[in-house]
């Protein structure tokens, strides 16, 4: 995905719980990873769809590591 500014951004988390993708965010951002969250589900049905994270690039790998660590720990 890029952004206005021609920046790369990738997805590095994605859950059908919003607040867990808000949680992570936080967690990014005390790590000084910049992030987003782009809420994928129907506002109907919040059974379907996602909330979807991204980061830029340069951030990916460690976002990653933190994401994974998040995942295990919920």
């Amino acid at each position: 995905m890029l952004d206005k500014n021609g920046e790369q951004w990738e997805m590095v988390f994605s859950t059908n719980s919003l607040y867990q993708a808000e949680i992570l965010k936080a967690v990014l951002e005390e790590e000084n990873i910049v992030s987003v969250v782009i809420n994928k589900q129907d506002s109907s049905y919040l059974a379907f769809g996602e909330a979807e994270l991204y980061v830029k690039c340069e951030d990916i790998l460690h976002a990653k590591q933190l994401a994974t660590k998040f995942n295990t720990h919920e």
